[in-house]
């Protein structure tokens, strides 16, 4: 979890983004497709991040938003809506949902945009780093 939060804030960085700006963290779950929350190490980059005090959003749509509050005292949301005002400076692909190739990152991220894909899972066009 260190390791990918710093690699995201020097992202971040280098793309003159100050810090306490807002990440969207894309899966909580132990592995893709499927609702399993034990033993995901993706709370320990959303708590890494949030030590860096940004401002952490987590989408899952296959977690269970009752559990995940239960289990990291954390809320989830329940859809990414384009409409929002938010657009996030940052989005870390923590986890390879099929649900996620369908996302038009352009609609609800910033120009400039850090896209750091764990799973090397998104189009090798719109990332930035890969693990």
């Amino acid at each position: 979890g260190q390791y990918i939060a710093n690699e995201v804030i020097k992202l971040m960085i280098k793309k003159e983004h100050k810090i306490l700006n807002a990440i969207l963290v894309l899966g909580i779950t132990f592995k893709e497709n499927c609702p399993d929350i034990r033993n995901s190490r993706v709370i320990d980059i959303i708590r890494e991040l949030k030590e860096f005090e940004c401002n952490v959003d987590v989408y899952d749509p296959w977690a269970d938003k009752d559990e995940v509050r239960n289990e990291y005292g954390i809320e989830i949301l329940s859809t990414i809506n384009y409409q929002l005002s938010i657009e996030y400076d940052a989005v870390i692909l923590a986890v390879a949902h099929e649900q996620f190739r369908e996302l038009d990152f352009e609609k609800f991220t910033k120009k400039n945009v850090v896209i750091y894909d764990v799973k090397s899972f998104l189009d090798r066009n719109i990332v930035d780093k890969r693990l």
